[in-house]
């Protein structure tokens, strides 16, 4: 079944909080969202940030120990402009150059959105970048479960449950899987960015509303440590935390897992595949929690599993 669904409320953190929408196990939903300061399609301000969510929406059957897949179907965006922040974060940078970075909180880069054409361009401010035009790569930037214990946790940081990630491999076509914590798995999503490089080291993405079209399973007694996805290439395992090297073991100790549970490695097998054949990405790491992704080639697990 389809659901379409407009919200009247967002939340600004990731809880366990009265559900907005019931759905069963394998429905697709569509729905809208603003962008992270809360404009939306019009670019009127009717939420407050940080990154409001839409949701959250109650799977039915879904219950700690579960797994909850989103299958990312579609990520449309809504508004003919984009923001971002012009100036590199001061904790991505040496602290003695941090010292000689202008004020980040002036006036927002203007971004064109050229859906048609699949590119955005940059109208302000004026650089020797001129009008840049780059490749639209729609994400979402923030979204993930209720976590444990009855915890609501800012939509500007993450954990084991999802939340403000800002990884640009969750993109249409990827399925992205959540530990299940609460019942009913209660699923946000927002914060759409129609690009955004490794790590959002400016603090935004091309930041803009957007649609969001998604279904939503439940893998039945399905338990895992933290964030999992999967494309048509990689599987890849999601650590969000603060060091970065905490989140990077984080990451790597869930591909480890995966590999031996759902493909019947040891470990010296695990350790002689993934000391030759991992691959890792840098999600956000600008926020209070950095995120590292450690992905595996397919191509490797084929007689595998």
């Amino acid at each position: 079944m389809i659901h379409t669904f407009n919200p009247t409320h967002y939340f600004n953190t990731l809880g366990s909080h009265p559900p907005v929408l019931r759905v069963s196990d394998g429905d697709t939903i569509i729905t809208s969202c603003v962008d992270a300061a809360g404009g939306d399609a019009k670019g009127d301000k009717i939420a407050s940030g940080p990154n409001p969510m839409s949701g959250p929406f109650f799977v039915d059957g879904a219950a700690p120990g579960d797994t909850l897949a989103v299958d990312l179907k579609a990520i449309r965006l809504t508004r003919a402009h984009g923001w971002t922040r012009n100036v590199l974060a001061q904790n991505v940078v040496e602290p003695h150059y941090a010292q000689e970075l202008p004020d980040r909180y002036g006036p927002k880069g203007v971004w064109q959105i050229d859906t048609a054409a699949g590119t955005t361009t940059l109208l302000e401010p004026k650089t020797a970048l001129g009008n840049l035009a780059l490749p639209l790569n729609p994400m979402p930037g923030c979204f993930g479960v209720a976590p444990a214990l009855g915890q609501a946790i800012s939509t500007e940081t993450s954990g084991r449950h999802g939340g403000n990630m800002d990884y640009n491999g969750f993109v249409a076509g990827v399925t992205a899987y959540f530990p299940v914590e609460a019942e009913g798995a209660l699923f946000f999503i927002g914060d759409a960015h129609a690009r955004q490089g490794d790590g959002e080291i400016s603090g935004t993405g091309i930041e803009i509303s957007s649609e969001m079209e998604f279904a939503l399973r439940v893998i039945k007694n399905k338990r895992i440590g933290t964030v999992r996805g999967e494309n048509s290439t990689h599987i890849f395992a999601v650590g969000n935390a603060r060091p970065l090297d905490e989140a990077a073991q984080i990451a790597t100790t869930e591909m480890s897992r995966w590999l031996m549970e759902d493909y019947g490695l040891d470990h010296f097998a695990v350790g002689l595949l993934m000391g030759q054949c991992v691959e890792y990405n840098l999600g956000n790491m600008f926020d209070p929690a950095y995120t590292m992704v450690c992905k595996m080639p397919k191509q490797f697990l084929k007689k595998l599993g």
